[in-house]
């Protein structure tokens, strides 16, 4: 198995994340607030703001740091003391974390002759909530003091507090600088541990020697299946064994559930639309995720109808928040302003069964996939024009509620922006494969209405064709959605990409949006462009208006695979890889939407979180796509569909977990051979479609 590389960020930070806790920091190691986030937070919460290491009031000269995988990282540092012209200490820390964080410092004396000197280590808390530190607001912070076993931190109000647990104890404390007098012989070492956790004054009662270990805290969450991967494109092995270690780092469980966290730093939480799509994506890994993440989310579906926090009954959660978000004028802390979650429960519900979710699970979701439809044909469709629109009810909420979600992120080709309610193009595509998928389950389990599910898809597929489609000498395309007046917003964006394979557009359409999505304007070189760039408002660092996302990228890669445009799909494929090969091989959030050229670098996003639940998923949905991997355990069948031409001269896959059993597949010179299939599945090799 390839080991993937490791590197620091995009602007140089180190990240150490598990589950809902994570710390980042730059590659010195040192913690100090900064423009990216710097500090471990804990739902939301930073609870250490500050940790600055020095030696004889200076510190010490960083080296760097790199992470040892997606919860550890190392950093390293030298210091001179005496009249040596090298350098005489050398310091090491490592940093973990689990569900508690911990470092260990260590100074080493490689000098010939005995060293004294005075290790300073200055620590802060300031409770700030995600949102603040994303948006530059710093609370005032605690500089802690002194208890048994370490230093705790206080907030203001006395609401929040944490401990830093440490071993050996300082000699000294003054105004948050701990200290230890120090005197280390020729090639002596000294070191201190620190734990740090949240919680009120009872949680601290708990020895700090009983915290769990690393090893014991991820068994707790329960990784994911791993299968191995090797390619011609040894970077193609990289970035998938990557993906998955940082897919398996955001895994985070709630109760008895557990779900991909969005990203860190800001988004290590429960989002609906991203949790789904990961989870989807991730289904190479094992379907045992997509199935709890459905069960969450069903146990948060819309009851009643709420104008502040959006709710609506049968409708699918967007987000939710932990910590002091609800007194500082943020989003509500269970908030349901999205409107493309709901159909893509059901579908993920449908892809889950058709990879092999157990039977009982399935059935105990369907209730709940029946109300979502109904979200979609009522709630969904408030102004009743045979679309799913969006529209806030308030300041403060999303205006725009589809995965590009800011402000302007929706906007005509003169740059207009459009007014609501909207009914976006992609959000059309999902709701249609939402209600054949849902048929075809309540048929299956004997459930009535999936004749009239079908019946509404066939509907709502003819008005597509009649009102999103734009005619122009190109042949057309579909329109980014409709506004409020029910005209087409004729932007040239990544949307029409959503739309491949869904079954709402025509196989000449689909043509048509792949051609349109291979031109220069739209394929950067790296990945596919939010925005054409010949938008008045495209900008390569604009958050939906020209930059590249590779979840986006990836589920476009998916669809011009399975329409036929294989070229198309190579080409982005092949230019996320170079992109990955520039970043570490961890994709983050976004990057810029910059034109690729000989001896350039894909442009960091100033804030994009890394990792990315969704950007990991997308190289393995990429894997799907390669492959075309179309499961359907329920009737016995495993559908296999290669890209041609390929875009690998070799790929294996090796232990793909799938219907109790492990797939095995080589893809050598564009002929497939099936190396292990489950027994009770029968397999059928299809060429590619075109």
């Amino acid at each position: 198995m390839v080991v993937a590389a490791q590197s620091v960020g995009p602007h140089g930070e180190v990240t150490c994340v598990s589950g809902r806790t994570f710390c980042l920091s730059t590659a010195s190691g040192q913690i100090r607030p900064g423009p990216y986030g710097d500090g471990v937070f804990v739902e939301d919460t930073r609870i250490l703001s500050a940790l600055v290491l020095t030696l004889n009031g200076q510190e010490p000269h960083a080296l760097g740091g790199y992470p040892l995988g997606p919860g550890a990282a190392r950093f390293s540092a030298c210091a001179h003391v005496g009249a040596a012209p090298d350098p005489t200490l050398l310091v090491e820390r490592r940093r973990a974390v689990t569900d508690v964080w911990q470092e260990q410092i260590r100074v080493t004396n490689h000098g010939v002759d005995p060293v004294e000197f005075q290790v300073g280590l200055q620590a802060a808390a300031d409770f700030a909530y995600i949102f603040d530190v994303k948006h530059g607001r710093h609370p005032p912070a605690s500089t802690g003091h002194l208890v048994e076993g370490g230093l705790r931190f206080d907030s203001d109000a006395a609401v929040e507090s944490a401990l830093l647990g440490i071993v050996p104890m300082p000699d000294d404390e003054v105004d948050g600088t701990m200290s230890w007098e120090l005197l280390l012989p020729p090639q002596g070492s000294w070191e201190v541990e620190m734990t740090l956790r949240p919680g009120s004054p009872a949680y601290h009662e708990v020895p700090i020697a009983a915290s769990a270990s690393p090893r014991a805290a991820a068994q707790g969450v329960g990784s994911l299946a791993r299968p191995r991967i090797s390619c011609s494109d040894v970077r193609f092995e990289q970035l998938i064994e990557r993906s998955m270690g940082d897919l398996d780092s955001l895994l985070v469980r709630e109760q008895e559930n557990r779900y991909f966290a969005a990203g860190t730093p800001w988004f290590l939480t429960l989002f609906g639309r991203d949790a789904l799509w990961s989870a989807m994506m991730a289904l190479p890994l094992g379907v045992e995720v997509a199935g709890e993440t459905l069960q969450l989310l069903a146990r948060h579906q819309g009851e009643r109808h709420d104008a502040v926090t959006e709710e609506a009954p049968g409708k699918i959660l967007h987000e939710v928040r932990h910590g002091p978000q609800v007194v500082r004028g943020d989003l509500p802390p269970r908030y349901f302003g999205t409107i493309d979650a709901t159909p893509l429960f059901v579908t993920t519900l449908e892809r889950a069964w058709r990879w092999g979710l157990d039977a009982s699970s399935v059935e105990a979701l369907l209730p709940h996939a029946e109300r979502a439809l109904s979200w979609m044909r009522d709630d969904g469709d408030p102004h009743g024009t045979g679309f799913l629109r969006y529209a806030a009810f308030g300041d403060g909420r999303l205006s725009n509620q589809g995965w590009k979600d800011s402000e302007d992120g929706i906007g005509f080709a003169d740059g207009t922006l459009a007014d609501a309610p909207i009914a976006l193009c992609e959000v059309q595509g999902y709701a249609y494969r939402a209600a054949i998928g849902g048929a075809a389950m309540l048929d299956a389990h004997g459930r009535p209405g999936g004749a009239e599910w079908r019946r509404w898809a066939d509907r709502l597929r003819a008005r597509f064709q009649t009102e999103f489609w734009v005619d122009d000498v190109d042949g057309g395309f579909p329109a980014l959605a409709l506004d409020g007046s029910g005209r087409q917003v004729d932007a040239i964006t990544s949307n029409a990409a959503h739309l491949l394979g869904t079954g709402i557009l025509e196989p000449w359409q689909e043509k048509t949006v792949a051609e349109r999505l291979a031109r220069p304007d739209m394929d950067s070189g790296w990945g596919l462009r939010t925005l054409s760039s010949s938008s008045p408002r495209f900008n390569p660092l604009s958050y939906h208006g020209g930059s590249v996302w590779p979840h986006d990228t990836a589920i476009a890669i998916d669809g011009l695979a399975r329409v036929g445009a294989a070229s198309t799909a190579s080409h982005l494929l092949h230019g996320l890889i170079a992109a990955g090969d520039h970043l570490g091989y961890r994709l983050p959030e976004l990057f810029g939407g910059e034109q690729r050229t000989d001896g350039t670098r894909p442009l960091p996003y100033p804030s994009a979180c890394s990792p990315q639940a969704w950007s990991a998923g997308a190289a393995m949905l990429a894997l799907r796509a390669v492959l075309g991997i179309e499961p359907d355990v329920p009737a016995g069948v495993l559908h296999l569909q290669p890209m041609d031409p390929a875009p690998f001269a070799r790929l294996t896959v090796e232990g793909m977990p799938l219907a109790g059993g492990k797939l095995s597949l080589h893809l050598e010179d564009g002929t497939l051979q099936v190396l292990e299939s489950p027994e009770q599945i029968e397999v059928i090799v299809h060429p590619g479609p075109g």
